[in-house]
């Protein structure tokens, strides 16, 4: 009997360990898996963080490249405008003005206007003019810097 005591006893206690053992790796495996999900939900937002990044760097390449370009522009438009020619061209033309031992002969055109010969009929509440809508400007390709961009 007290073989049979001592058998339960030991298979007692292995079944025991046994479950001890089988909690410890569940709680593990659950742990690893809380582990993986983290590391997959990290991985993904620096993705896309990349290709936002990624997005906003092309953006900005192409607007130093316009930026480069109009600058450029504006150089050339200062050296032209800046040359001696063009400076008693405007004199001239803009200007009125005459060189030294030059006689300027201003000749005013007049210009006519044409004579409106239609007749209009008389509508009570109701235009045919149509409504002018108000124009924005937009000036002359302007640069413009991304809100999200901080200049450093």
């Amino acid at each position: 009997m007290q073989n049979s005591d001592l058998e339960q006893n030991k298979l007692h206690k292995k079944r025991r360990n046994n479950r001890k053992t089988g909690f410890y790796y569940s709680f593990f495996t659950i742990v690893l898996i809380f582990c993986l999900i983290q590391i997959g939900y990290g991985a993904i937002l620096n993705i896309s963080k990349i290709i936002s990044y990624q997005g906003k760097m092309v953006t900005l390449e192409n607007l130093l490249k316009q930026a480069k370009n109009r600058n450029q522009d504006l150089k050339t438009e200062k050296k032209v405008v800046t040359s001696d020619n063009s400076l008693e061209g405007i004199a001239r033309n803009n200007l009125k003005m005459a060189g030294e031992d030059e006689v300027l002969v201003i000749i005013n055109q007049k210009v006519e206007e044409p004579q409106k010969t239609s007749k209009k009929w008389n509508f009570p509440k109701f235009t045919f003019k149509k409504q002018e809508k108000p124009k924005e400007e937009k000036p002359a390709e302007e640069i413009i810097i991304p809100p999200e961009i901080n200049e450093e």
